[in-house]
């Protein structure tokens, strides 16, 4: 629920919400500079940022609403979001603080006083991918020419009622591309599209929503549309929410987005995944640590999977995830922490496994733009895929598969990482990060893990804890508050986890134009 809708919401009393039957999502947020570094609740990059910037859209007049930056809808920073309905413009209801034509599409009335108006959105972006080495086997390099298009329509209608739709484009050129998934070409998909329905209800504002949508409500390395791909990660179903002025609590029930290649009418919620669950979260006192905004979610989840694949097995399988997210500010420090266990069942196997997920950074400075140093330390149980007995991979479900390696060669599955980074501003606009990360793998006799949950063949037969050495390095470049350049190295030096099995070295060079309205 945007701000804006908060703040109008907030208002209205004794609006009791009505019943709408149970809703879609897909990876692919916009990765201008600002949400570069803005939290790490938007860790599309090296590491842990900085929440210094993570919202800049107007404050919630109302002292007992719940902080907007903290409600599960990811990251605003210079007014945008990857998920554009979580934007807010009304201060753009006065025509006197429109600056340009752009400005123009972002409130426009249409009946009354503005009580029904529409919003418009969109993302331009150009992006050239080159890849030494791809999949890790000795071959030629691989280019890829990409070409994002998408395009949102927000009509609040009233106080209490709203809709959403985005439609997206995508195109993938180049050489050496291999099988090309539709979130990567696509001429026409329906990327979201729902409807809002919401109130205040005993000072606690509430909410239900029904359709195609983003959904970031937890530990960024578990859910986030994901950026890297052309087309967002999206679910279809039913999310709602109630929020008071320390604690919240969502639930929802959603089916992945299937995309076709055609057009509209080939894209479709998955029949084989559903990912249900209860997301909350709990504003700590801000008296800790001598001053903090911290915040506790704990979260309760469900994926059911009727095509799991692990090992040479594919069988049903039915995942609780039971966490803690731990994340915010105390004083110059950042902190972003995960506790889950893994528990349930796979084609009657029982499973037991860990992610321990510890990010933090420390600021040099006081500066907007002041430098910080940091690590993140990683534990991701894996064991028991190729086998019998207690299944102890660890999965993150629908999480940023760009953490550990830009070209998608590692995943929190039977993984151990460490990488400390650093991050600072020079020219004033400029930002570049640098990371090194090391990487083993828990259990020898599991394989090595690719982001989209699939083993590196072989993996599992050879010995060696190694996985990998990463160096990386990041450059964003905010031109214009809507136009932004970024530019990413990375060099995977294969380990004998890898190299045992024939796998190699690999280099990434990336570079993309983005722009946003």
């Amino acid at each position: 629920m945007t701000s804006m809708m908060m703040r109008r919401v907030r208002h209205a009393a004794g609006f009791a919400v009505a019943t709408l039957p149970a809703m879609a999502l897909a990876q692919a947020a916009p990765q201008q500079a600002a949400p570069q570094t803005a939290s790490p609740k938007a860790r599309e990059r090296l590491g842990p940022v900085s929440k210094d910037a993570a919202s800049t859209s107007a404050a919630s007049p109302i002292s007992e609403s719940y902080p907007n930056a903290a409600v599960g809808d990811g990251v605003t920073a210079g007014g945008y979001n990857q998920s554009r309905w979580a934007e807010d413009w009304s201060k753009l209801r006065d025509p006197a603080k429109r600056k340009d034509i752009i400005d123009q599409l972002k409130f426009i009335s249409i009946a009354g006083d503005g009580d029904v108006y529409l919003t418009l959105s969109g993302e331009a972006r150009l992006r050239v991918n080159h890849t030494t080495n791809p999949n890790l086997r000795d071959s030629e390099a691989q280019r890829q020419d990409i070409l994002r298009l998408f395009g949102g329509a927000d009509l609040h209608v009233g106080e209490h009622l709203r809709f959403y739709g985005e439609l997206a484009h995508g195109t993938l050129e180049g050489e050496n591309l291999g099988n090309v998934l539709p979130n990567l070409r696509n001429k026409l998909a329906v990327q979201q599209a729902f409807v809002d329905l919401t109130g205040t209800v005993a000072d606690v504002d509430v909410g239900v929503r029904y359709g195609r949508q983003t959904f970031a409500d937890g530990p960024n390395l578990l859910v986030v549309p994901r950026d890297n791909n052309t087309l967002y990660f999206g679910f279809n179903g039913f999310r709602g929410w109630a929020r008071a002025k320390n604690v919240r609590a969502d639930v929802f029930d959603f089916k992945p987005t299937a995309y076709g290649t055609q057009g509209t009418r080939d894209d479709d919620a998955e029949s084989a995944r559903r990912f249900s669950g209860i997301s909350t979260g709990i504003v700590l006192p801000d008296t800790l640590f001598g001053g903090s905004k911290l915040y506790l979610d704990p979260f309760l989840w469900r994926l059911r999977n009727r095509n799991a694949v692990w090992g040479t097995d594919n069988a049903r399988e039915v995942r609780n995830f039971y966490g803690l997210h731990f994340w915010g500010d105390a004083g110059p420090v950042n902190l972003d922490w995960t506790v889950n266990y893994q528990g349930g069942s796979y084609d009657n196997r029982s499973i037991e496994a860990w992610l321990i997920l510890l990010a933090q950074t420390y600021k040099l400075g006081k500066g907007r733009n002041a430098p910080r140093i940091g690590f993140h330390a990683d534990y991701a149980s894996g064991g028991g895929a190729y086998g019998n007995g207690t299944l102890r991979t660890a999965l993150a479900p629908f999480g940023n598969n760009i953490y550990y390696s830009y070209q998608l060669f590692a995943t929190p599955t039977n993984l151990i990482a460490v990488a400390p980074n650093v991050s600072f501003s020079v020219f004033d606009k400029l930002r570049l990060t640098a990371e090194y990360q090391l990487s083993w793998r828990d259990t020898q006799s599991d394989a090595v893990y690719r982001a989209n949950g699939t083993a590196f063949a072989g993996t599992q037969n050879v010995s060696g804890s190694k996985i990998a050495d990463t160096i990386r390095f990041q450059a964003v470049y905010p031109i214009t508050s809507r136009l932004s350049f970024t530019g990413r190295y990375e060099h995977l030096i294969a380990g004998p986890a890898l190299t045992r099995a024939n796998y190699k070295n690999s280099d990434f060079l990336a570079g993309w134009l983005s722009y946003r309205f």
